[in-house]
């Protein structure tokens, strides 16, 4: 068994104003701990990954193709791969999500592996 505290996960960026910290990441699946700045936005794009998730704290919209979705506390999303997808907070706090990607993001654990090396980034 392997337990993890989020302040253990190094935090790494993602897109400009938006963090992510991977929680587990096994040779299948990858958790992933999201946090969006107040009225950040994640800009559209698209990866051969995966993705399901639940919005844990705030609140957003998210978008593909001609669809826009409220997104808040408790709500759970599923993007397929390949699918096309922003996110914007809609709230003045931190928003902050659990994504899970099937297969684990390559990107994402490259980051970390940069990162690590050198602490935390923006603690």
């Amino acid at each position: 068994m392997k337990i993890v505290k989020k302040e253990e996960a190094v935090r790494f960026h993602i897109f400009n104003g938006i963090l992510g910290r991977i929680i587990f990441s096994s040779e299948n699946v990858m958790f992933l701990l999201v946090e969006i700045e107040p009225r950040g936005v994640v800009p559209e794009h698209s990866h051969p990954h995966e993705q399901m998730g639940i919005c844990l704290k705030g609140k957003a919209e998210f978008r593909s193709g001609e669809e826009s979705v409220i997104v808040d506390e408790g709500t759970f999303y599923w993007i397929k791969p390949g699918e096309k997808h922003s996110v914007r907070s809609l709230v003045d706090e931190v928003s902050v999500f659990l994504d899970v990607f099937n297969p684990p993001r390559e990107d994402y654990l490259e980051k970390v592996k940069k990162v690590s090396g050198c602490g935390e980034v923006d603690k």
